[in-house]
């Protein structure tokens, strides 16, 4: 069941005098409770408000395009006029899950209101604002969600490689024929307290772990601090990595790229940087997308690149000034997969950040790939193979004394869909949290309201 509910309009900011009035807005989207805490059958009662319309909508000239979905391929979908009154939306699911509702504002001509920048970019500060409004997405919508028995959700147990530890034990023991060696390269740092060094380190594999080393001055006074391992996102056939323009002089940080790749202080070259964006595809895919590379988990992408996020984690345990007790591991979309293997892959991680975690509950994929109006469409083939580098299998082996959190899992990402991330937070042992977010999607999260952000936490003894 679904109406329009008609109410006084939110009150419009003060506006730029030739602002369109749709400039300024978006879509506050909230649910009648807690939207993790529906259950089978139960009716989920949506409200989309508009915010920030800044004067009279013309009559007939927007709607509001919305679709409704859930995990398992149900989609219902409509149009009603958009006023700048709230949306009331109905709905429920039979069963553990999450249904998705996006909603967007169309013109007349149903085409998705793109809204323009109307500050004053003639000054420093109206500059600033301009680039931060570039950088966001410009359409006026919601994507968010709501679960239905989330606490329940867990990967089927046929899943689960029955040699996973085993064959993890060997590709280890791969790495333990190779010497934890470096070379180090010191490059200018704008932190006075603090030096910075381009890094290569041996690994087992193809290639080795590659990235910026970053050690607080004070070490060299006899101080201690704790070591961070910060990993990269999905960087499809870019391929290359920056020096960090700030670093911390309160940790010791390795920032790595996924692919073990040359960096410029060590001789890159543009020709170095196109040769390794044909390497890392298989078939004609980007990395880690192709299923015949994926059938055999030692010839699988993921497998590199598991054992340079152990390598990375190693070495930082030989820097000098390593307190001997604080390491950490952050990261976020693949960098939350790669801080999830660093967590779980025995080398002592004693808090986890990973946020938008890829990859979980990959026995989804193929559903996923099959319902594309129902979800991004982005999602690496399942194959028994990459049953081995799935976030969730890994997440059971997370030890009670690290402390795993996931700031941020957005009811609206289907890149790294709910269902996936709830798998994912139950299969953690303890001392866990999450941060569900109302209408985040992957690469956008709506300004700070209530009933935005919803917390799970589980602190269970050491």
């Amino acid at each position: 069941m679904k109406k329009i509910l008609l109410y006084a309009s939110v009150a419009c900011a003060a506006c730029h005098l030739h602002a369109g009035v749709l400039d300024n807005a978006w879509i506050k989207g909230t649910t009648d409770k807690d939207p993790l805490s529906y259950g089978p059958n139960e009716e989920m009662v949506f409200t989309l408000e508009p915010v920030g319309v800044e004067g009279e909508i013309p009559e007939g000239e927007y709607f509001l395009s919305w679709k409704r979905t859930d995990d398992y391929g149900k989609l219902e979908s409509g149009e009603v006029p958009f006023t700048g009154e709230p949306f009331v939306y109905k709905t429920s699911l039979d069963r553990p899950g999450f249904v998705r509702l996006d909603a967007y504002v169309v013109d007349k001509d149903r085409q998705r209101v793109v809204k323009t920048f109307t500050g004053d970019a003639t000054t420093p500060e109206g500059r600033k604002a301009m680039n931060e409004f570039e950088k966001r997405k410009k359409n006026v919508f919601f994507d968010g969600g709501a679960g239905v028995d989330v606490d329940s959700l867990a990967l089927s147990p046929d899943v689960e490689p029955k040699d996973f530890d085993e064959f993890w034990a060997r590709q280890f023991a791969r790495l333990d024929k190779v010497p934890i060696r470096d070379e180090r390269i010191e490059i200018p740092c704008r932190n006075s307290k603090a030096r910075l060094f381009a890094v290569r380190i041996d690994c087992a594999g193809l290639r080795p772990v590659t990235g910026y080393l970053s050690v607080p001055k004070a070490v060299d006074e006899g101080a201690t601090f704790p070591c961070r391992l910060e990993t990269h996102g999905y960087s499809a056939d870019r391929c290359t990595h920056q020096a960090p323009t700030w670093v911390s002089d309160g940790e010791i940080v390795l920032n790595i790229n996924a692919h073990g790749l040359k960096l410029v202080e060590f001789g890159a070259t543009d020709a170095d940087t196109k040769a390794l964006r044909w390497e890392v595809r298989s078939n004609g895919k980007t990395y880690a997308f192709d299923p015949e590379q994926n059938k055999d988990p030692e010839t699988a992408y993921f497998n590199g690149m598991v054992l340079r996020v152990k390598r990375a984690l190693q070495y930082l345990k030989t820097c000098k000034g390593w307190n001997g007790k604080d390491l950490y591991a952050s990261g976020g979309s693949q960098g939350g997969l790669q801080t999830i293997w660093a967590a779980a892959c025995g080398e002592g991680v004693t808090r986890a950040d990973s946020s938008i975690t890829w990859c979980c509950d990959m026995v989804m994929n193929d559903v996923r790939n099959a319902y594309k109006a129902a979800s991004g469409g982005w999602y690496i083939p399942f194959t028994k193979g990459i049953a081995y580098y799935d976030a969730v299998v890994w997440a059971k082996r997370i030890p009670k004394t690290c402390r795993t959190i996931i700031p941020r899992a957005g009811l609206g990402d289907y890149t790294c869909p709910p269902m996936g991330l709830a798998k994912l937070y139950n299969a953690i042992p303890g001392n866990k949290s999450i941060v569900w977010v109302q209408g985040s999607e992957h690469g956008y999260v709506p300004p700070k309201y209530e009933g935005r952000d919803f917390k799970r936490e589980c602190d269970i003894a050491k």
